[in-house]
C-alpha cells in the first residue's frame, strides 16, 4: 500500500462513519470525514483522496450530485453507499462516474476489501505512468491506449477516464473483435463473480462511449453491442 494512502468517508449517520474509520485506520489509511454532500464536494476538489466512500441518501445535496459535479473536474474514484431499496440510485449512480457501489447494512471487511481492490488498481496505474519511460502501447487507427501513461487518446487528443472506465476500455482493447458477455466483463473488470447488475457495465459502457465520442464519434463507433450477448471493441481491417 502506498504511503499516506488517503480516504474521504461521507455519510449523515455518524455511527457508519465511526464504523468505517476504525476498520480503515486499522488498514493504516488516513481518513477524513464529512456528514453533508455540500461540505464533501468542497474537500474532494480541494484535495486529492486516493479514494470516497460516498453515501447516496443525504440531505441537501445527495451523493449522487456530488459525484457528478466531483467529475466535472476530477477522476478521484468512487465506491458508493446504498441502502437495499435504492437500486434506480445506484444505477444513477453508475451514469454519474461511480466506480462500486456497497449495499447496506455492509460488512466492514467488506468496505476494506473493495477500497483495496480500487487502491491496487489506481496505485499500479500511477506507478507507471511516474515511474516508466517505455511505452506499451494497443494502437489502433482511432485510439491508442498507452499503458504506460495510463493515458487514451484520439486524434492527438487526450481523453479523461475514471479508473473503471478505463479498465473496461484496456480489457475489451487488449482482444479485439472478441465478444463478451456481460457477465464476462463484470467478473474481470469489476472482480464480481457470484452477484452484481448487469446494468453496472451497460451504464460504463454508456460513459464510456459518451466520452470518446467527445474527441472521434469514430472511436466511440469501435465499441459495439452485440445484441444478446454483450459487447466488443471492433477493428476496421481496412
Amino acid at each position: 500500500m502506498p504511503e499516506n494512502t488517503s480516504v474521504l468517508v461521507v455519510d449523515d449517520e455518524d455511527r457508519i462513519r465511526r464504523l468505517l474509520r476504525m476498520y480503515l485506520e486499522r488498514e493504516g489509511y488516513t481518513v477524513e470525514e464529512s456528514d453533508n454532500g455540500t461540505d464533501a464536494l468542497h474537500m474532494a476538489l480541494s484535495n486529492d483522496y486516493d479514494v470516497i466512500l460516498l453515501d447516496i441518501m443525504m440531505p441537501g445535496m445527495d451523493g449522487i450530485e456530488v459525484c457528478q459535479a466531483l467529475r466535472e473536474e476530477k477522476n478521484t474514484p468512487v465506491i458508493m453507499l446504498t441502502a437495499k431499496g435504492e437500486e434506480s440510485n445506484r444505477v444513477q449512480g453508475f451514469e454519474v462516474g461511480t466506480d462500486d457501489y456497497i449495499v447496506k447494512p455492509f460488512s466492514p471487511r467488506e468496505v476494506v476489501l473493495r477500497v483495496k481492490a480500487v487502491l491496487r488498481r489506481t496505485s499500479d496505474a500511477k506507478y507507471n505512468k511516474d515511474m516508466t519511460q517505455s511505452a506499451n502501447l494497443l494502437a489502433f487507427p482511432e485510439l491508442t491506449i498507452d499503458l504506460d501513461a495510463y493515458r487514451v487518446t484520439s486524434n492527438g487528443k487526450e481523453i479523461s477516464l475514471t479508473p473503471k472506465e478505463y479498465e473496461l476500455l484496456c480489457f475489451l482493447a487488449k482482444a479485439p473483435d472478441k465478444v463478451f458477455k456481460r457477465e464476462d466483463l463484470l467478473k474481470e473488470v469489476w472482480e464480481y463473480e457470484f452477484f452484481g447488475d448487469l446494468r453496472t457495465v451497460d451504464t460504463h459502457v454508456k460513459r464510456l462511449r459518451e466520452k470518446l465520442a467527445s474527441v472521434s464519434k469514430e472511436a466511440a463507433k469501435m465499441i459495439v453491442t452485440v445484441w444478446g450477448v454483450g459487447y466488443k471493441l471492433e477493428v476496421d481491417d481496412a
